[in-house]
């Protein structure tokens, strides 16, 4: 009886891989443009605006690809989640430094972020925490919060015919922040919970 072919472990330099090491470099870029001029600029926000953009498309395209033509790697594992909260986190920094998030609502969901990432990682070869529908739900609305807030939506130079619709395009932005706080706890809560319940295979070894 013959032995079945060893699989063969995808290569490191794939699109995947550079999608997400794109994502990775594009933060600071991201970070600076929003804010440039203390993040009163027409210009930079919308700048931001598209390099958050770019950077949520290609977290949503590399995972795709990598799955659908089997090149998931371990480099992709560990760094996919890093350039998301990297992206997600510098948001939420600049934007409290700016003044349209409060410090304390980034302070709570980037402790849960990063507590639940390094927790995952820690733990990627002994059990595996399936990602959620809770938690795809998380990011998809959190990532339209903060690309919302990060637009001038209420800067007092933006034309006339702009005004209104930024003020309440602004609104609807704080309200799906608070949907997406709501979520990262609980999602959050949801990952520890399921850790707890593995924690037998987590410890051995």
């Amino acid at each position: 009886m013959t032995e079945a072919p060893a699989r063969t472990q995808p290569s490191n330099w794939n699109l995947p891989n550079a999608l997400t090491t794109l994502r990775i470099v594009m933060v600071p870029f991201f970070g600076w443009a929003l804010l440039v001029d203390g993040g009163d600029s027409i210009l930079w926000r919308c700048i931001a605006y598209v390099l958050f953009a770019v950077a949520m498309i290609t977290d949503k395209i590399d995972g795709d690809i990598a799955r659908a033509r089997n090149l998931v790697t371990n480099f992709g594992k560990i760094a996919d989640p890093i350039a998301d909260k990297a992206i997600t986190g510098m948001a939420f920094i600049g934007l409290s430094i700016v003044g349209d998030i409060w410090w304390a609502v980034t302070v709570v969901v980037l402790l849960r972020e990063w507590s639940v990432t390094l927790l995952r990682l820690s733990i990627a070869k002994r059990v595996v925490i399936a990602a959620k529908d809770l938690g795809k739900l998380k990011t998809t609305v959190q990532a339209l919060a903060l690309g919302g807030l990060t637009l001038p939506l209420r800067d007092p130079d933006l034309p006339d015919a702009l005004q209104t619709p930024g003020e309440v395009l602004f609104y609807v932005s704080e309200v799906a922040l608070a949907a997406a706080v709501a979520l990262t706890l609980w999602s959050g809560y949801e990952f520890f919970r399921d850790v707890w319940r593995q924690r037998a295979t987590v410890t051995s070894n």
